[in-house]
């Protein structure tokens, strides 16, 4: 798998993790143990204890928020020597994740999973700008709804 390949798994697999949470549509993946398993079993990975994952998403989204990387979420992930080099080594879901977050901080991609500030969507995203400045989701959708809002406010402020 080519460096872009890997690179672009990792982002898509922490993105899914992330937005397991939809707080528009009020679904949560991490509400019970079926659906966490299933979501698991898509991605061929083993689910492994549901309170661990809800602990590593919060903080995960937490670290896309702009806090420090989590120190602790009960998740263990292994370095193997490998032909190509050190590899890391996840044997369930959420250590999966963690290694894919871990490897995106490595190479200087983490700052770019961010979370969306609306209150109404809070959807992780990865910021492929150029200059690393993108703010929300969506401009069409969050984006220009909070910018019509600040509008509004500033003309009402100015109105006579």
């Amino acid at each position: 798998m080519s460096e872009q390949a890997a690179r672009d798994a990792d982002v898509a697999l922490v993105l899914a993790f992330l937005n397991t949470v939809d707080v528009e549509e009020d679904t949560d993946v991490l509400r019970d143990k079926g659906s966490w398993q299933a979501w698991a079993g898509e991605r061929d990975l083993e689910a492994g204890p549901l309170p661990a994952a809800r602990a590593a998403r919060e903080a995960l989204r937490a670290w896309a928020a702009g806090e420090p990387f989590p120190e602790a979420t009960g998740a263990t992930v292994r370095i193997e020597l490998t032909g190509d080099g050190p590899a890391l080594v996840a044997s369930t879901a959420v250590s999966a994740v963690l290694a894919a977050a871990t490897r995106l901080t490595v190479l200087g991609e983490g700052h770019r999973i961010k979370i969306c500030p609306a209150d109404d969507c809070r959807w992780a995203f990865y910021d492929q700008s150029r200059n690393h400045s993108r703010t929300w989701c969506s401009m069409r959708v969050c984006g220009n709804r909070e910018k019509a809002r600040a509008w509004r406010e500033r003309s009402a402020r100015t109105q006579p």
